[in-house]
């Protein structure tokens, strides 16, 4: 018999998987990529985890260093006690800031979509020598689009009690539709997808911890002017992608930030709030270009 050679599998990046110690909480995070490249800093959103990036990550890796951190109190990251941890997202911003400088990580390209922008923003509007460039994917800085701002949103936040409404978004069917909800073919959002999110989500205490987020959600709204502020001031390079049928934030949104940003890049699709689900490859080309137009 004439020995056959196995197929070769095509060659991906090795992702590692690790955690450090922060402010008394073990923080969760993929890296990959050479640490001799630009680096990149993704930053979930809601209900999500660094596992939102699962797709992109392999296909940045070749050509740059990633880092994607899980929050205190979503994905693989610790989920301390709200009698001991305050969820904020000036906490969540604080201790990221503190993680980026643990891990030796001041100069990046921020990747920022839905939660990731009142978190990354935060840094970036404090550190502004960090900043390599901004890479948002739904995620507001402006009033403009705001559809999150529902009646029963903005009746929890004038009244914390008021929560039953809000707790809904912390079902199984809430999480699916904010995966499914302006897909251009839902059948091609892997399930994995909403059903990691939710098992995060079920753990005991988990629904509180995102309640008090979403409570806190409406403090995010007074730092717009500070932010846009920063983006006046330091003109950051700036790429916004978005899935343009976003049931939370609507291409106004995206638009919003043509105010402030005299040469930002703007690329739209037909998908809903995890553009990446659909949309990976196309993202991560226009990210490529955008990196290379950082370091000529």
């Amino acid at each position: 018999m004439i020995p056959i050679a196995p197929i070769a599998a095509p060659a991906e990046p090795s992702i590692s998987y690790r955690y450090v110690t922060v402010d008394h909480v073990r923080i969760f995070y993929r890296e990959a990529g050479s640490k001799t490249s630009p680096t990149i800093v993704l930053l979930h959103g809601f209900p999500s985890s660094s596992h939102m990036y699962r797709n992109l990550i392999p296909l940045l890796a070749p050509h740059y260093h990633i880092i994607a951190p899980d929050y205190p109190g979503f994905g693989n990251s610790d989920m301390p006690s709200r009698t001991t941890f305050a969820y904020t997202f000036d906490h969540l911003a604080a201790v990221m800031t503190d993680f980026l400088d643990a891990i030796n990580t001041r100069r990046f390209a921020l990747y920022m979509q839905d939660f990731g922008g009142p978190v990354g923003l935060r840094i970036a509007a404090a550190h502004p020598s960090w900043i390599s460039g901004l890479i948002v994917q739904n995620a507001n800085a402006y009033q403009d689009g705001l559809l999150i701002k529902t009646p029963e949103m903005e009746a929890f936040w004038k009244d914390r009690a008021a929560e039953a409404p809000v707790r809904g978004l912390l079902t199984l069917d809430a999480v699916k539709f904010q995966y499914l909800h302006g897909a251009l073919d839902p059948e091609k959002i892997s399930p994995d997808a909403y059903d990691s999110d939710y098992a995060f989500v079920e753990r005991p205490g988990a629904k509180d911890i995102q309640l008090d987020l979403l409570y806190d959600y409406q403090n995010n709204f007074p730092k717009y002017g500070e932010w846009q502020a920063y983006f006046r001031a330091h003109q950051p390079p700036t790429l916004i992608v978005w899935g343009e049928n976003d049931p939370f934030f609507s291409v106004a949104g995206a638009n919003g930030y043509r105010h402030d940003l005299k040469n930002a890049e703007f690329h739209f699709f037909p998908t809903g709030h995890f553009a990446l689900e659909e949309y990976c490859g196309e993202i991560a080309g226009y990210i490529d270009a955008f990196q290379e137009r950082l370091t000529k």
